[in-house]
């Protein structure tokens, strides 16, 4: 039996593993190409510039030459050129042949090269290399592209290795969800499988070993139960026969009341013990919800109302629904106040009284055997009613709620118990049809 409520907020607050791996993957690969396509950016511009102060040196020097011989400047070459770098001419004071980038920000550097005339003079060259830079814009663009691809490949690759840990993962939560709901034959790293050997494995056999070791030692403490009960049976019903033939009287009547709830206990703790070893199975049956009901309730507890707001056809074990109804009246009776209530809405029964509600231990932890329905445990019983009620109702693949009504003007709030019955019968596999709960 499963109940799906979002407890954690919208589904889409939720990141998965396997978004989680991807975007590692991602951001990693990210820095990675980030880093590289600078450093490659950075190299290739270096490298460029350094090319085109070469080029631009070895200008200068053949148009000295071509000077030398012809007096006229050639290859672009100026004399005493208003615009060159001051660089350039600090550099020609100290009859130095240099280069020089004159970077403006937009667009390729201007390299300029100078050399010293025997007169005193300056011949310079520059030139922007335009087509030398639209090579470092392709190789740029290139690098982005390369970059981009990284990235995806990293988030495809990040998806496909979250996606198996993901799945893993989830195989393992969902065995691990049916052993807490009693399917005992339940093995996780079975659930799990797969060639892949890496730390699931090593959870999955510590939640099998954890379960292996649960289940026998609740194997034992049952079978211990059963056995204990099992053995007072035979003696409580001769105590029992033995007080039939006492002399009437208050003693006798003492005796026989006491013997009576001591094999009441006996039962009781029987049925439990049968229901803690999940082997009981329901015997369906179609019946009439409202008037299965109002039947039992008028026998149970004659002074209760039933209140039918809508019918329902159901399927299921007439013998366990009025098991669960019996003890819910008779819990509500030994604990709670009346007037008592029952509600028949569809597939959900309410039982109600107005007493002082349920006690918060009941209502975080669920019931508890030995462990009364009153806050103060001064009322009568052992506290299996409830546990039963919730064993049985697991057995027809109902859910068993417990909760507090709002409190009234006196001062009483009343507890309130809701069967919510499944829409398809239990199957024969001893597994549950999942129940919607409403918040």
């Amino acid at each position: 039996m499963s109940r799906r409520v979002c407890r954690s907020g919208p589904r889409w607050f939720r990141s998965g593993l396997r978004w989680k791996v991807s975007i590692a993957i991602a951001a990693v690969s990210a820095l990675v190409a980030v880093a590289l396509s600078l450093v490659v950016h950075n190299a290739a511009r270096v490298s460029m510039l350094n090319m085109s102060r070469d080029v631009m040196d070895e200008r200068v020097v053949a148009a000295q030459k071509s000077f030398d011989k012809t007096g006229i400047p050639q290859f672009g070459a100026k004399i005493n050129d208003s615009r060159l770098p001051t660089a350039l001419k600090k550099a020609t004071a100290k009859d130095q042949r240099a280069t020089y980038l004159q970077d403006s920000g937009s667009g390729a550097p201007e390299v300029w090269a100078s050399v010293p005339l025997p007169d005193g003079r300056t011949l310079s060259v520059h030139e922007r290399f335009e087509d030398r830079f639209e090579v470092l814009k392709d190789l740029d663009r290139a690098l982005i592209i390369g970059s981009v691809s990284v990235v995806l490949g990293g988030i495809a690759l990040g998806v496909l290795i979250g996606d198996q840990l993901s799945r893993r993962l989830r195989k393992a939560a969902m065995a691990a969800r049916k052993l807490a709901e009693g399917d005992s034959e339940v093995r996780v790293r079975e659930a799990i499988g797969g060639r892949v050997r890496d730390e699931t494995d090593d959870l999955a056999r510590a939640v099998d070993g954890m379960a292996e070791a649960l289940q026998e030692r609740l194997e034992a403490e049952r079978r211990v139960t059963a056995d204990i009960a099992h053995e007072l049976r035979t003696p409580v019903t001769g105590l029992l026969t033995a007080a039939e033939l006492l002399p009437p009287g208050r003693p006798t009547e003492l005796v026989r009341d006491r013997a009576q709830a001591m094999r009441t206990l006996v039962e009781d703790v029987l049925e439990v013990a049968r229901l803690d070893g999940f082997a009981e199975r329901a015997e369906l049956q179609e019946i009439d919800l409202a008037e299965f009901v109002v039947r039992r309730v008028r026998v149970a507890a004659p002074d209760a109302t039933v209140t039918v707001l809508r019918d329902a056809h159901v399927s299921t074990d007439p013998r366990r629904l009025e098991r669960i109804l019996g003890n819910l009246l008779a819990n509500a009776a030994r604990h709670g106040k009346p007037p008592f209530e029952v509600t028949v809405e569809g597939r959900v029964l309410r039982v109600r009284d107005h007493g002082s509600g349920f006690p918060e231990t009941l209502l975080k932890d669920g019931p508890s055997r030995f462990r009364t329905g009153s806050k103060d445990r001064a009322g009568k019983g052992h506290g299996l009613g409830l546990t039963i009620a919730a064993g049985q109702a697991r057995v027809l693949g109902a859910r068993l709620t417990f909760r507090n009504a709002e409190p009234l003007a006196e001062g009483r709030e009343g507890a309130v118990a809701v069967l919510w019955l499944p829409e398809s019968a239990p199957t024969s596999t001893g597994s549950f049809p999942v129940i919607h709960v409403p918040d």
